[in-house]
């Protein structure tokens, strides 16, 4: 079977047809004529004879830093409810959260290998802006605030502000802080930052001496409470840049028989699954990250259709959920 085959079944030009497969604009008489040919005879159009004559993959590279993450599982979902029905597919690449594989796929991406990149960012080095103005197709990021790129990102500095001086609103005196490597702007630099001027602004700036720095990882989060215990022995709240960090910290908490939430207050941020299911629940915040993936490939496929965006710029606001799971508090900057 061939288009010229196809037209003459489902009765429409050529033309009609090339438009149908390139998601193009015919009417709906036409393109259910045309879909019914195609379910009937199970015609499929060459790929490779669709790249040469359009210059196009219709392929959207992702890279993220890796895959055993609720925030990162939550944007590709996004993306993919998108995607799947573009016309388009998704060519995933995972760097295991090392800078240098990020560079190498966006080398490999960049010379026509896929349409589009999504850059789902944790660390954006000067390598990595230099590798991104050398880019020949368009690029959207994730996670991070670039100036003068696409991107999609959270309001991760009034989230941990909101946060923070919820805690203390909640009559807790002495906090100390888990957080992230400060190369992470958002969730490293930002949050740490709005804990710093909630304590600031709560009127007890010395606290914000009261940090640790932690890798996502549960055991890190439980090294570092014990770390920041040994340096402020009389915490009576701790404030943590994820909810993984956070659930660390309860458990060094239990096992060295201190209570929580009695003698520490312990929270966290994401709203992922471990704040659900820690006891004691967690207090955190809900980012929509799934609505980042989703607004993210919506800007990509504008650009790939108009040659740019309406948007260049998306900052998303945020819940902070209470610790039996109700919002508590909530803020949109969309």
């Amino acid at each position: 079977m061939n288009i010229a085959e196809i037209a003459k079944l489902a009765g429409v030009s050529s033309a009609a047809v090339s438009r149908y497969f390139n998601n193009g604009y015919i009417s709906e008489e036409k393109r259910e004529a045309i879909r019914k040919v195609v379910e009937e005879t199970g015609y499929r159009p060459s790929v490779q004879a669709q790249m040469l004559r359009t210059k196009k993959t219709k392929m959207i590279g992702v890279i993220v830093p890796k895959i055993a993450s609720a925030s990162i599982g939550k944007e590709v979902e996004g993306i993919l409810s998108v995607l799947n029905e573009s016309g388009y597919q998704m060519l995933l690449a995972v760097t295991q959260n090392d800078p240098q594989k990020e560079l190498e796929y966006l080398s490999a991406f960049h010379e026509k290998q896929v349409d589009g990149v999504i850059l789902i960012a944790t660390v954006l080095t000067a390598a990595h802006k230099r590798m991104l103005k050398t880019m020949m197709v368009p690029v959207v990021i994730v996670g991070q605030r670039l100036p003068g790129y696409y991107c999609v990102f959270h309001d991760d500095y009034h989230a941990s502000y909101d946060l923070t001086k919820l805690i203390l609103e909640k009559g807790r005196k002495k906090l100390g802080y888990i957080g992230a490597i400060q190369q992470d702007k958002a969730v490293g630099a930002e949050r740490y930052r709005g804990f710093c001027e909630a304590v600031r602004d709560m009127g007890c700036a010395q606290l914000k001496e009261n940090f640790a720095i932690a890798d996502f990882s549960l055991s890190s989060g439980y090294e570092k409470a014990g770390e920041l215990l040994e340096k402020c022995r009389d915490l009576d709240g701790m404030v943590c840049a994820t909810d993984t960090i956070a659930a660390g910290a309860i458990q060094y908490l239990q096992e060295h028989g201190i209570g929580v939430p009695e003698q520490i207050l312990v929270a966290g941020q994401g709203d992922s699954d471990i704040a659900k299911v820690a006891s004691p629940s967690l207090l955190t915040v809900r980012y929509p990250y799934e609505k980042s993936g989703e607004i993210a490939i919506q800007m990509m496929l504008e650009i790939l259709q108009k040659g740019e965006s309406a948007l260049k710029e998306v900052k998303l606001g945020y819940h902070v959920i209470g610790e039996k799971g109700e919002g508590t508090d909530a803020v949109s900057d969309c």
